[in-house]
C-alpha cells in the first residue's frame, strides 16, 4: 500500500532529460504511484535521458526515485494499445516531446482524453506548443539566452554568463506541477481534466521577476551587476580574512545597522551615501570602504557580529560544506537511500514538508529499465506467453 499525500494519484510519465522528471519527482515523492515510461533495449530511438542507460548514475537516482519502469514501444501500435489501457485508470499523463511528436505517435491530448475525460494532460515544450518557434529543439542554456537571464548575469562587461545550474529546465518541471496540482483540483469541481501546459521559455521569462519589470513598467533595460543587487548598495561578496562572506545590507536601518558593527559610523553623514540610490550611484567608493574592513576578520566572526547587529549575511559554501552545515543537517533535505549497487547513498530531497505526512523511511532507487514491466502488464490482463511475445519484438 502507497503512502503520502499524493498515493491516490497514479501518474504515467513519458518525459525525458530534465525538466519533465524535474514535474514528476514531485508526485512520486509525496506517494504517487509514477509509472515511467521507457523505449525498450534494442528498439529503434532509444532513451534520450541524462545518464542515458547507466541507470546508476548520481543524476539519474535523484530524477527518477520511487518511480517503476515500463518498457513501452509507442511507435508500434500495440505499444499504444497498451498506454490506452494504462490511461483509462490513470490521473495525470505527461511529456516532454518536441510538440509534433505526440500527433505522429497518436498520443495526443485529445486522443488519451477521449479514452479517460477525467485525465490532467501534461506537457513541457522548449518554446510552446505553437508560433514561430514550437519545433526549435528545447535546451536549458538557450532558454536561459533567449529568456534573458544570461543577459543580468555575471560581471559587467564580461558578457552573457549562463548560471550555474539548468535553471530553466528546473523552474518548467516545477511550474508543470503546479499547473497539474491545479488542474487536479478544479477537477474536483468540474469532474474533468484538461490541458496543462509551460515552456522552458515561458518559465524562464517568469523568473525573471522585478528585472523584467523593469523594463515592463519603467522602460528601463537592467544590465548585470555580478554579485551585487542592481538596486541597493552594498550587497553581495566581500573577501574576509579567511575566505568570502555574503551580506544584504539592504536599506537604510540596514545600512546603519551595519556601518555600526563595521566601525565606520562617519559614512552615515557622508554626502552621496545618505540613501539607496545615492549609493547606488558611488558604488564603487562604498564597496571600498567596507570591503577593508571586512578584510580585518574571518567569515565566522563577522557571521557572528553581523547577524547580532541585525544585518543578513552568511558563508559562501561548496557543495560539500552545504551538506555538512548543522542547519541544513537539521532540515533533514539529505534524504538517505540504500542502494542495491551504490551501496548507502543521499539525494537531494524536496524542500518542502506536510505535517500529518512526514516523510518516513528511505526514497526507493530508481528502477532498472523495466523492472515492473512484467507485473504492470499483468494488471492489465496479460499473460505471460503474450509479454513475452511482446517483448519479443520489442514492443515491451
Amino acid at each position: 500500500m502507497r503512502h503520502g499525500a499524493l498515493s491516490r494519484f497514479t501518474i504515467l510519465d513519458a518525459t525525458r532529460v530534465r525538466a519533465g522528471p524535474t514535474a514528476v519527482r514531485l508526485f512520486a515523492d509525496m506517494g504517487a504511484r509514477v509509472i515511467k515510461l521507457e523505449i525498450p533495449a534494442g528498439a529503434p530511438g532509444g532513451d534520450d535521458m541524462i545518464g542515458g542507460r547507466d541507470h546508476n548514475r548520481a543524476d539519474y537516482e535523484n530524477l527518477h526515485r520511487n518511480k517503476e519502469s515500463l518498457t513501452l514501444n509507442m511507435k508500434e501500435p500495440e505499444g499504444v494499445a497498451i498506454l490506452n489501457e494504462l490511461v483509462k485508470k490513470a490521473d495525470v499523463f505527461i511529456e516532454n516531446y518536441r510538440p509534433d511528436v505526440k500527433y505522429r505517435l497518436g498520443i495526443g491530448p485529445d486522443e488519451l482524453r477521449a479514452i479517460n475525460p477525467r485525465l490532467i494532460y501534461a506537457s513541457i515544450s522548449g518554446f510552446g506548443q505553437d508560433g514561430p518557434y514550437a519545433n526549435w529543439p528545447g535546451f536549458d542554456s538557450i532558454a536561459q539566452g533567449m529568456g534573458g537571464l544570461m543577459s543580468v548575469t555575471g560581471k559587467p562587461d564580461d558578457g552573457p554568463m549562463r548560471v550555474g545550474i539548468p535553471l530553466a529546465d528546473l523552474c518548467a518541471g516545477h511550474f508543470c506541477a503546479m499547473g497539474i496540482l491545479t488542474a487536479l483540483l478544479e477537477r474536483e469541481v468540474s469532474g474533468e481534466g484538461q490541458w496543462v501546459k509551460t515552456s522552458l521559455l515561458e518559465s524562464q521569462i517568469a523568473m525573471l521577476d522585478f528585472q523584467a519589470a523593469q523594463w515592463l513598467i519603467d522602460r528601463k533595460v537592467p544590465g548585470q551587476h555580478g554579485n551585487e543587487h542592481p538596486l541597493t548598495v552594498p550587497t553581495g561578496v566581500f573577501q574576509t580574512r579567511d575566505g568570502y562572506l555574503n551580506i544584504a545590507a539592504i536599506g537604510q536601518n540596514m545600512w546603519t545597522r551595519l556601518c555600526e558593527a563595521l566601525g565606520l559610523k562617519h559614512l552615515l553623514s557622508e554626502p552621496g551615501l545618505g540613501s539607496d540610490p545615492e549609493r547606488v550611484a558611488n558604488r564603487a567608493r562604498v564597496n571600498a570602504a567596507v570591503g577593508e574592513v571586512f578584510k580585518q576578520r574571518t567569515t565566522a566572526e563577522w557571521t557572528e557580529r553581523l547577524l547580532k547587529a541585525g544585518v543578513p549575511c552568511g558563508p559562501i559554501h561548496t557543495i560539500d560544506k552545504v551538506f555538512d552545515d548543522p542547519q541544513v543537517e537539521h532540515l533533514g533535505i539529505r534524504w538517505p537511500m540504500k542502494h542495491p549497487q551504490l551501496g548507502d547513498i543521499s539525494l537531494v530531497g524536496q524542500p518542502m514538508s506536510l505535517s500529518r505526512y512526514p516523510r518516513e523511511g528511505e526514497a526507493k532507487p530508481a528502477p532498472q529499465q523495466g523492472d515492473d514491466t512484467g507485473a504492470i502488464l499483468q494488471e492489465l490482463g496479460y499473460s505471460q506467453q503474450r509479454i513475452a511475445e511482446l517483448r519479443a519484438a520489442f514492443v515491451v
